[in-house]
C-alpha cells in the first residue's frame, strides 16, 4: 500500500470540509489561512467543564485503573470536586501568580486539582515525572524549579517522589499529596471537605506553564493563557462534524502539550470520555496499554510513533484485540515525530481484515508554543509524513531560505505569547509580522495542489553538513531509514557532522527481534544484523545524493535511557542528548579502522 490508494474503502472520519485561502508574495513566501469559523469558542479552560456538568452531568469524563476495574468521575462530580478543591487551596493561601508545580503522573486527582488551581488563576506547571521519580537526575528538576519559581507542589504519591520532595531547592513549599502524605503535607482528600469556590479565572490569566523539550537547549517555560488553551481545543473540534462525544484511551503525559491540551482539553471541549492509560510507548512497558485497549474500544486513538510501532505487532498477533480496537474507531493519529509508512500499512491490513475498511490516519504538527497544534490532517488519509493544513483561524507562513527550503512560521489565537520570565527569548521567537518561528521546514505534498497539505522537510537546526558540503536532512533520513529496516528497529540516532558520510546508531525493537532469533543478545545476532543491513541497503538504493544515504551503522545493545531524558515521555529520541551520552559509540562509528560491530554499507 502506498498510502494514497483511492480504491480502498475508508471509514467515515466525520471531518468538516477542507477550507483554505492562499496568498503568494513576490519573494515566493506563501501565506495559508483556514477561514472555517471556530465552533463553540470558550475563553477559559474551565468553561467547558461548567458547560458539560449541566448539559451531560452523568456522563463519564475521566477514568483511571483501580485494580481490575476503573475509578472515574462524571462531569457533574468533577465540577463539584474542582470547586471544593479550589476552596481548599484558597484556604491555604494558594493563589495567583505563583505556579503550582505538578510532580505527578496522569490521573484523576491530578486533573481535578489542576483545574482547581487554574480556576483560581494559579498557573499549573506539570513537569515530566522522569524529573522526580526514583533514579532521576535531579539537576533537571532543579533547573525547572529555577525557571518556574513555584509557590506550591502537588504530588500524586509522596512516596514515589520522596527524593525529589526532600531536595533543598523545594524546601519550604507547601506540598499537597494524593497518596502517602508525609508529616506536614496537606492531604488531597482534606481539601475536598472545603467550602466550594467558583472559578475566578480570566481569559488572560496564565493557565499552564509547559516546559519545552530541551532538544535545542535548556528547557524554557511556555506561557499558555486560558484563552490559548480554550481556543485550541475548539479549533481542533471545528475540524469535525461529529455529534458524538469521543471515547479516548491515552497515555500522553500532561507535562507536554500533546497530552495536556491536544488530548485532555480536546476531550473536555467535546464532552467526551478519557480513559487514562498508565502504559508507556516503550518495549516492555506497553502491556498496560494493550490491557486497556482489550477492554475499551476508542472512537479516536492518538499515540506517538513508538506506540504505534508496538501496537502494530499486537494487533497482528491478537485477533480479539484487533476486533475490539477497530470496532468503532474513526480516526487514528500520531504526533511528536514521524510515523513510517510501513507501520501504517501493517495497521491498515489488520483493519481491513477484521472490519473491511481502512481507518483514516491523521497527523498534526506544531510545538508547545503553538498550543500544540498549528496544522493537522483533517481529510480521509492513509499517507504518512504529512503535516496537514492550518487549523481553523490559523495562518501559516512559508518563507524561502537561502537553501531553497520553506521555513514554517505560524500565527493564530492558540499561539503562546512567549516564555515565562524570558523577554529576550520571547522577542527572538517571533518575526516582524508576529509569526512564531518553529525552526522547521515544510514542502508541498503536491506541487500542483496545495490542498493536499504540507510535508515535514526537516528541522533546520538539526540538519548538518558532511565534509563534502552536502546537507543531511536528519529528521527525514531517520524516519525513512527506520521504516526501511522494518520492525527490527525502533529508532535511530543520526550522526555525521563533519564526517564523510552519515552514520546511524540503531535501537532495536526487542519484541520484534524475538521473531528473528532466540538469542539473548540480538544486537550481535546474525539474523538481526542481516535484517538491519538489508533494510539500510534498500533505503540507500532509493536515496538521492550522498547526504541521503547511510554509510555506517552500529546496532546498540541497550535501550534508550529514560531517566537521563535520552528518550522523552512522548517516546522519541532526543538526538543531541543521545549523541552526547553515546560519544564513545559515535567515535566507534566513524573510526578510521572500524571494529567488526560496525555495519559498512556501499562506498564508505
Amino acid at each position: 500500500m502506498d498510502g494514497s490508494n483511492p480504491s480502498l474503502a475508508i471509514r467515515d472520519p466525520r471531518y468538516a470540509p477542507r477550507n483554505l485561502t492562499v496568498e503568494t508574495r513576490e519573494d515566493g513566501t506563501l501565506i495559508l489561512f483556514n477561514p472555517t469559523p471556530v465552533a463553540s469558542p470558550r475563553e477559559t479552560a474551565l468553561e467547558a467543564l461548567e458547560h458539560w456538568a449541566v448539559a451531560a452531568p452523568d456522563r463519564l469524563w475521566l477514568a483511571e485503573r483501580s485494580g481490575e476495574g476503573w475509578r472515574g468521575v462524571t462531569y457533574a462530580e468533577a465540577r463539584d470536586r474542582v470547586r471544593a478543591l479550589a476552596g481548599g487551596l484558597a484556604g491555604l493561601g494558594i493563589g495567583r501568580p505563583k505556579p503550582m508545580l505538578m510532580l505527578a503522573r496522569n490521573g484523576v486527582d491530578h486533573a481535578l486539582i489542576a483545574f482547581a488551581a487554574m480556576s483560581l488563576g494559579v498557573p499549573v506547571a506539570a513537569v515530566s515525572p522522569q524529573y522526580g521519580l526514583a533514579g532521576a537526575d535531579l539537576s533537571r528538576l532543579a533547573h525547572a524549579v529555577e525557571v518556574l519559581q513555584p509557590g506550591s507542589i502537588f504530588t500524586d504519591d509522596a512516596a514515589a517522589f520522596a527524593g525529589a520532595l526532600e531536595a533543598d531547592f523545594l524546601a519550604g513549599l507547601p506540598v499537597i499529596s494524593a497518596r502517602n502524605a508525609r508529616a506536614g503535607d496537606v492531604a488531597f482528600d482534606a481539601l475536598l471537605r472545603a467550602a466550594p469556590q467558583a472559578s475566578i479565572a480570566r481569559p488572560d490569566d496564565i493557565a499552564k506553564l509547559l516546559l519545552t523539550s530541551g532538544s535545542t537547549g535548556r528547557p524554557k517555560a511556555v506561557i499558555c493563557l486560558h484563552r490559548n488553551v480554550a481556543i485550541t481545543a475548539a479549533q481542533v473540534a471545528s475540524c469535525y462534524v461529529d455529534p458524538d462525544p469521543p471515547v479516548v484511551v491515552n497515555q500522553a503525559p500532561w507535562s507536554h502539550s500533546l497530552g495536556a491540551n491536544a488530548i485532555l482539553q480536546m476531550v473536555l471541549q467535546r464532552g467526551g470520555t478519557l480513559y487514562i492509560d498508565a502504559g508507556q510507548p516503550v518495549a516492555g512497558r506497553n502491556a498496560e496499554t494493550i490491557r486497556n485497549l482489550r477492554e475499551i474500544a476508542p472512537t479516536y486513538h492518538n499515540m506517538v510513533p513508538a506506540g504505534w510501532d508496538l501496537l502494530a505487532g499486537e494487533l497482528e498477533a491478537d485477533e480479539a484485540l484487533a476486533r475490539t480496537f477497530f470496532s468503532r474507531v474513526r480516526v487514528l493519529q500520531y504526533g511528536g515525530a514521524a510515523l513510517g509508512q510501513s507501520t501504517c500499512d501493517r495497521i491498515q491490513a489488520v483493519a481491513r481484515r477484521v472490519g473491511g475498511e481502512a481507518i483514516s490516519f491523521a497527523s498534526g504538527y506544531g510545538a508547545t508554543e503553538t498550543g500544540p497544534t498549528a496544522t493537522n490532517v483533517h481529510w480521509p488519509n492513509l499517507r504518512m509524513g504529512l503535516m496537514g493544513l492550518p487549523l481553523p483561524g490559523t495562518w501559516v507562513k512559508l518563507v524561502p531560505d537561502a537553501t531553497g527550503k520553506l521555513e514554517f512560521r505560524v500565527k493564530g489565537p492558540q499561539v503562546s505569547p512567549g516564555y515565562f520570565n524570558a523577554h529576550e527569548a520571547t522577542a527572538a521567537a517571533f518575526d516582524e509580522e508576529g509569526f512564531y518561528r518553529l525552526g522547521d521546514a515544510a514542502r508541498l505534498a503536491d506541487a500542483d495542489d496545495i490542498r493536499q497539505g504540507l510535508v515535514f522537510d526537516g528541522r533546520l537546526s538539526e540538519n548538518f553538513k558532511l565534509t563534502s558540503g552536502t546537507f543531511v536532512i536528519a529528521g527525514a533520513l531517520r524516519v525513512a531509514a527506520v521504516s526501511a529496516i522494518g520492525g527490527a528497529a525502533s529508532d535511530a540516532v543520526v550522526c555525521g557532522e563533519g564526517q564523510s558520510g552519515v552514520g546511524l546508531l540503531i535501537f532495536l525493537n526487542k519484541p520484534f527481534c524475538k521473531t528473528l532469533t532466540a538469542s539473548d543478545d540480538p544486537a550481535r545476532d546474525p539474523a538481526v544484523i542481516a535484517a538491519v543491513r538489508e533494510g539500510l541497503e534498500r533505503f540507500n538504493a532509493g536515496a538521492k545524493g550522498g547526504g541521503g544515504r547511510v554509510a555506517r551503522a552500529l546496532i546498540l545493545a541497550d535501550d534508550p535511557h529514560a531517566p537521563s531524558g535520552e528518550i522523552t515521555d512522548k517516546g522519541y529520541i532526543n538526538q543531541a542528548l543521545a549523541r552526547s551520552r553515546r560519544a564513545a559509540d559515535v567515535a566507534r562509528l566513524f573510526a578510521a579502522e572500524p571494529d567488526t560491530d560496525i555495519i559498512l554499507l556501499g562506498d564508505h
